[in-house]
């Protein structure tokens, strides 16, 4: 197998020595290797897609068949998943997306070599395993942020197993074309995952890898559609003949999806931090799980199982049927319920379940002041929005993921004014998100064991 590994890469260097234009073979090999990735990313979406929505179907089809196992299979799942993390791929917890954000910014010539601790075939392995293993046991996680560190991981060991011949290409730049490429594929979204590339990863001037990005992101949608067919991610809503007047509930919603969001960051980093502090010993870990375990199943038993999984499902119904408006504490569930499973340690993303937290309080909100069902559809998506920018901070990227998985582009300017009322409104909780705070924590323990 080795062998015809180095005949493959001996004839691919002939092949090039071949090409007389020296600046079309310089630019061939640049292209190549975020080709490369685009495509087995493309691939690893569509499969991680499908195995996560299985975990989602079979934690459904256990409670359907018989409701009290989800005593069973929540405690089972939320232990197993922490283990497989804790023994195996430590950086494997959570999202993905501090890894990522962490990643790029060990991309220098002193600390690059850190890297592999956060992007690596075996975090991309125990990342897909960890995170199913948690929602078939009911955990409210989603699967977009640890698309983007699968994505990473392939980027990052496309860029390493290039030959020395080969014009090195910037460690940086490979990192955040496979992030944007992951969220592209994960969402469907190409225009969402250029705008995270350039919101939340990049520091550098985008002239010096948009084309990479551009193609990069292209490639790994285009093979998605090719593997999964082409859809959007959630459908077309209806939302015509609504009225500007719709702005004022928009900033109401939105307003109260940003201070709740930027909350829910605050509570879950404060729970990292005693678990940090107070479960030393594994047997203290176990007892946490199984204890947010039962709390997660009890609510699902015994009040609404709309606690768990990632959720979308409560999006579909808001948004497409005439069932539109939540009970007032829906929202409330789902905020404990991703709080409980991403302070886990298993792995699992805070992308899926922000935008149904956000879609329930745009859904509870639209009831409580009697909005037709297209005003419902509008206010929905804008909480969605909302949400997520309190999560993120990253108020374009939120608005231009919700406006491509739902194809309303009438509403660009609905989306983007929940995203910036959004914005302003977390800062009045916390100045910095969830994810900065949490790359932070990842680059200080990198560190600490140097």
């Amino acid at each position: 197998m080795l062998k015809i590994f180095i005949l493959i890469r001996k004839s691919i260097k002939n092949s090039f020595d071949n090409i007389r234009n020296e600046q079309l073979k310089y630019n061939l090999l640049q292209a190549i290797p975020f080709w490369i990735g685009s495509v087995i990313t493309g691939f690893f979406a569509v499969m991680y897609a499908q195995v996560f929505a299985w975990g989602e179907h079979l934690m459904n089809f256990i409670f359907d068949w018989h409701a009290w196992m989800i005593f069973i299979i929540a405690p089972i799942g939320f232990v197993l998943s922490w283990w497989l993390v804790k023994e195996f791929a430590p950086n494997a917890k959570g999202s993905g997306i501090p890894q990522v954000m962490a990643a790029v910014e060990l991309a220098n010539p002193k600390e690059h070599r850190k890297i592999r601790n956060l992007l690596s075939i075996k975090i991309l392995f125990f990342k897909i395993l960890s995170s199913v293993i948690l929602v078939i046991g009911g955990g409210a996680v989603g699967r977009e942020g640890p698309t983007i560190q699968i994505a990473g991981s392939v980027f990052r060991k496309v860029n390493e197993y290039l030959p020395e011949w080969w014009p090195k290409i910037s460690k940086k730049n490979m990192i955040m074309t496979g992030a944007a490429a992951g969220l592209a594929a994960a969402f469907n979204t190409p225009l969402g995952g250029i705008v995270f590339a350039v919101e939340e990863l990049s520091k550098t001037h985008i002239n010096y890898f948009k084309t990479a990005l551009f193609t990069a992101v292209i490639i790994a949608g285009l093979t998605a559609q090719t593997l999964a067919g082409s859809y959007l991610y959630l459908g077309y809503p209806k939302t015509n003949d609504v009225s500007l007047m719709v702005m004022f509930p928009i900033v109401l919603v939105a307003a109260t999806a940003g201070i709740l969001a930027s909350q829910l960051s605050v509570m879950m980093l404060k729970i990292n931090s005693w678990k940090k502090k107070k479960l030393k010993t594994d047997k203290a870990n176990v007892i946490f799980l199984i204890i947010c375990a039962l709390i997660i199943a009890s609510i699902a038993y015994f009040i609404n199982r709309e606690i768990l999984g990632s959720g979308k499902e409560i999006m579909e119904r808001v948004l497409f049927t005439k069932d539109k408006h939540e009970d007032w504490y829906v929202p409330v569930l789902r905020m404990l319920g991703p709080a409980l499973s991403f302070t886990s340690g298993g792995a699992g993303g805070i992308f899926a379940p922000a935008l149904t937290a956000g879609a329930s309080i745009g859904s509870v909100i639209s009831g409580a002041i009697h909005l037709t069902p297209n005003e419902t559809n509008v206010v929905v998506l804008a909480g969605m929005v909302a949400f997520l920018t309190g999560i993120t901070r990253a108020p374009f990227t939120s608005a231009i993921i919700v406006l491509e998985m739902t194809d309303r582009h009438s509403l660009i300017f609905h989306l983007m004014l929940a995203g910036m009322v959004s914005s302003i409104a977390s800062i009045l909780v916390s100045r910095h998100s969830l994810y900065d705070v949490l790359k932070v924590n990842f680059l200080t323990e990198l560190r600490e064991k140097e």
